[in-house]
């Protein structure tokens, strides 16, 4: 259970906090009411009273659900359930007064004002999810002075100091649901934004590289093809132009991927905790890769790269560890958050793959696992000495 419990996020966390807090308190108004005015009506009366307040606070409880799916922008406003809440309400206020029918006004203490006190604050509670607070401020005002004309003022009095404390109570649960909320869905979007800038920058180096290239050699290839049809010498001239243009292009576009696939360690680890922290993502990194060769700092600096951006995008972290360890013949790097679900088996993505197939061509190898209760653990293993080439017969 506990475990469960650790895998939901933290905006899902505080939203079962707050219905069940509406939850619990509706569901205990039937039981009050019992312990309430048991000793005043016989059994049969008492189970009319019971099962009207069941009935009351079934709508109620469903008013609630509506409500805040209704303040969080999830569903339309539950018109139907407010005004069968408030029908219910009016209804059982009247059946209280027709089974006492000896309570009289200055009684605050009658068992026809307690009914009418758990009905209004059940109704109350409900309602505060629903609708804007001054509609609320409205219900409790008019239920005060109902409660003075039919009981007493000490009772309206009772009935406002319940209320107004459980409206700013709940109203500021749900405006800090929606608050973190908004806060998780701009983490995701700021992931997404974040993978979506480094493509964007990508293709823009591609597209100044590559685009001219290929302009340049569309302009040489026509000129080539025309200076063919008269028979002009200068053709080969130009397509051999053509040719070096296109090997300079290849150079360039090999530099541009090379630099891109290529990162420094220091800097992608740097570049990582400043990205996790702004996600609300506390990253802590154990170890020092500066003294390892150059080769191996970017290929490390890679897999921090696509290690973080599968964090962002596939997980519900909270806190990240980057650790790095350096053997006698091999290093390693081990890159562990929480906030993944237990369940489902891991499969391996474009990136993944990627980072797989260049560990494995420098000799090492890349292993992802779940750990518990709700954890992923990225691990890279690479030699120290590169494996020598494999000698072509």
């Amino acid at each position: 259970m506990i475990g469960w419990w650790r895998r939901r996020s933290q905006a899902t966390r505080l939203e079962w906090y707050v219905r069940g807090s509406f939850y619990g308190q509706l569901t205990l108004s039937p039981v009050l009411i019992g312990f309430l005015v048991q000793l005043e009506v016989s059994r049969t009366a008492l189970g009319v009273v019971v099962a009207g307040f069941v009935v009351h606070t079934v709508v109620c409880l469903l008013l609630v659900h509506a409500g805040i799916g209704s303040y969080l922008g999830l569903r339309p406003r539950p018109t139907g359930l407010i005004l069968a809440g408030g029908a219910l309400t009016a209804a059982g206020l009247a059946l209280g007064f027709l089974a006492y029918p000896h309570a009289t006004p200055g009684r605050p203490d009658g068992p026809a004002t307690a009914i009418l006190i758990v009905l209004v604050v059940t109704y109350v509670t409900a309602l505060c999810a629903a609708v804007r607070p001054r509609v609320v401020l409205a219900v409790v005002v008019g239920s005060c002075l109902f409660s003075t004309v039919t009981s007493s003022a000490g009772a309206a009095i009772a009935l406002g100091a319940l209320l107004v404390p459980i409206i700013g109570a709940y109203r500021v649960s749900l405006w800090m649901l929606g608050v973190v909320r908004e806060l998780d869905r701009a983490r995701h979007v700021q992931a997404g934004l974040a993978v979506a800038e480094e493509r964007l920058r990508f293709a823009r180096d591609l597209h100044d590289v590559v685009g001219r290239t290929l302009s340049v050699v569309a302009l040489k290839s026509e000129l080539a093809a025309q200076l063919a049809r008269r028979g002009r010498e200068e053709a080969v001239a130009e397509m051999l132009e053509v040719r070096r243009i296109a090997q300079d292009s290849l150079t360039e576009l090999r530099a541009v991927v090379g630099g891109y696939r290529a990162a420094d360690l220091d800097v992608e680890l740097a570049g990582a905790r400043a990205l996790l922290a702004s996600a609300g993502i506390e990253c802590r990194v154990i170890g020092d890769g500066g003294a390892l060769p150059p080769e191996l700092q970017g290929t490390l600096g890679w897999v921090v790269r696509e290690g973080t951006t599968n964090l962002l995008r596939h997980s519900e972290a909270r806190t990240c560890v980057v650790t790095l360890r350096t053997g006698a013949d091999a290093v390693t790097l081990t890159m562990t958050n929480n906030g993944v679900p237990a369940s489902g088996k891991i499969v391996f993505g474009g990136g993944l793959i990627g980072l797989t197939e260049r560990i494995t061509a420098l000799g090492g190898t890349v292993t992802a696992v779940r750990t518990p209760p709700d954890g992923f653990q990225l691990l890279v293993s690479l030699p120290l000495l590169s494996p020598a080439p494999a000698v072509v017969a």
